[in-house]
């Protein structure tokens, strides 16, 4: 049987999904990895359990249907920098787009007369998740090995060296570093005079639909019997619009995994100096816009870890726990949540920022604590659809996809706070089915991206009742994360 391979490198997994040729999900592999915190700030991976990961989601999937694969598409999480010798051995842990070291030098560059210059070329927010923060964080506290790099790449960049020998990266990866401008698709030169490197020290970039078939000896021992087309690929934003298939004008995405992001296609970047919305490139043709935000299942994964003392996070647990959501009236009675635990990205790109539960009194029960948590994340993606919308048309549907879907009380709660009609597409990973879409096209088995012919989407309608509730709610939440901002600061730095 002949079938694609979509495969996503994300932070906790690596996820492959296999797509017949009518563009239907047929089979699934997923394998994780840890990530470590060795110093406050801290977030890190290691390349060659990524690397293990990825051979092994791919053989699983040969395994279960066979080496007639058609064509891999290749997504990957976006930020991460790994310092490479020229030979691609690493030198360190990789830094995750999660890490916070170099917020001091995300402040400054932000601060300084160029740092917009920067952003608008490069479409990049100026914030610690990007590789250029973090290489100026590098130089300034750890010179020896900023100077003994010979490659600063991303995970993807890792892996298509460890298939192939060259060092490549795709035009959407390289519009995520803050270093690629991305009107002219080349390494930017104000980027680099800042972050003091030359070009020679990045990977060659190269259009998302580049393709290779030949594997070095060591890759081709570890995927045995493989012979098929690798296809570059994209960020995994930018392939989550494509497979949730909201590359047209007024549908949008929302994705809620560990962190969450909100989407919209657009032939342009669209530039938001207040509330730097990002602009990534799929192709030479669609930018994908909007903003992420630092903190969706995280929270919730926080709450019942460390605030409900579960011992094990289980199906169980997480089906219990929205129960007791749904009991709770829109709202919370009062209840709300900022959920910056770890800081937030857009739209305030506030790194310092953190999570606070305000409004708490003696009615309130777990029950509402988990509902206000669902909701402050919720609400925090509401804010970057505002800032989004300002910036080009209004949504009149947004295509949900993560792991977030397989609650329905908390796609309704999104629904009710956006006033928007939800629609899901597919269960399967939105990013792997895009990379798959993707490389259908490559390889010229569709004209055009494909799409999964679903006659049948779940749609989710905003109850009115409850939408009103939550716009004078969403008001309060925003008024109180502008009266603590200060406060979180100064106690941050006391």
């Amino acid at each position: 049987m002949e079938y694609l391979i979509g495969i996503d490198i994300g932070t906790g997994s690596t996820k492959a999904v296999a797509l017949n040729l009518n563009y239907e999900p047929i089979q699934t592999s997923q394998f994780f990895y840890p990530t470590t915190s060795s110093s406050q700030g801290y977030s890190e991976q290691e390349p060659a359990l990524i690397w293990q990961a990825f051979i092994n989601a791919i053989n699983q999937l040969v395994a279960a249907l066979g080496p007639d694969v058609k064509a891999i598409g290749l997504s990957a999480a976006m930020h991460s920098l790994i310092m490479v010798d020229s030979l691609g051995g690493v030198l360190a842990p990789m830094i995750t787009w999660a890490d916070s070291r170099s917020t001091q030098e995300a402040n400054s560059l932000k601060q300084s007369d160029y740092g917009y210059t920067i952003y608008e070329e490069t479409g990049t927010p100026i914030h610690p998740m990007s590789p250029l923060c973090k290489l100026l964080w590098l130089k300034k506290h750890n010179q020896n090995l900023f100077y003994k790099t010979g490659k600063f790449i991303s995970i993807k960049e890792y892996i298509w060296f460890r298939l192939f020998g060259t060092f490549k990266i795709d035009y959407s990866i390289a519009s995520a570093t803050g270093l690629f401008n991305i009107l002219n698709t080349k390494w930017d030169i104000n980027a680099l005079q800042i972050a003091n490197i030359d070009q020679e020290k990045l990977s060659q970039p190269v259009p998302t639909n580049y393709t290779d078939n030949v594997l070095l000896a060591d890759a081709a021992a570890l995927l045995p019997g493989l012979k098929t087309t690798f296809v570059i690929g994209a960020s995994d934003g930018c392939l989550a619009n494509l497979g949730s298939e909201a590359t047209t004008e007024g549908v949008a995405t929302i994705t809620i995994g560990t962190s969450g992001a909100v989407r919209m296609a657009s032939t342009k970047p669209l530039i938001n100096r207040k509330a730097m919305t990002f602009n990534y490139i799929l192709d030479n043709q669609i930018f994908i816009c909007g903003g992420p935000v630092n903190n969706g299942g995280i929270a919730l994964k926080w709450l019942l870890e460390n605030i409900f003392e579960e011992k094990a996070l289980s199906e169980a647990v997480y089906d219990s726990l929205f129960q007791s959501v749904a009991t709770v009236t829109a709202g919370c009675e009062g209840l709300i949540f900022l959920p910056y635990l770890t800081g937030e990205r857009a739209p305030i790109w506030d790194s310092e920022a953190c999570g606070t539960f305000f409004g708490l009194n003696l009615r309130h029960k777990k029950s509402h604590m988990a509902r206000a948590v669902i909701e402050g994340i919720c609400y925090a993606l509401f804010d970057v659809l505002i800032a989004l919308e300002s910036s080009s048309h209004k949504v009149s549907q947004i295509n949900v996809s993560g792991g977030f879907i397989h609650s329905k009380v908390w796609m309704q709660i999104l629904a009710d706070i956006t006033g928007k009609k939800l629609v899901l597409i597919m269960q399967e990973d939105a990013s792997a089915v895009g990379a798959a879409y993707l490389a259908a096209k490559t390889i010229n088995l569709s004209k055009d991206y494909p799409a999964f012919a679903n006659l049948t989407p779940e749609v989710i309608l905003p109850n009115r009742g409850n939408q009103m509730i939550y716009e004078k709610k969403f008001l309060i939440f925003k008024q109180v994360y502008a009266n603590l901002s200060e406060t979180m600061h100064q106690h941050l730095n006391s």
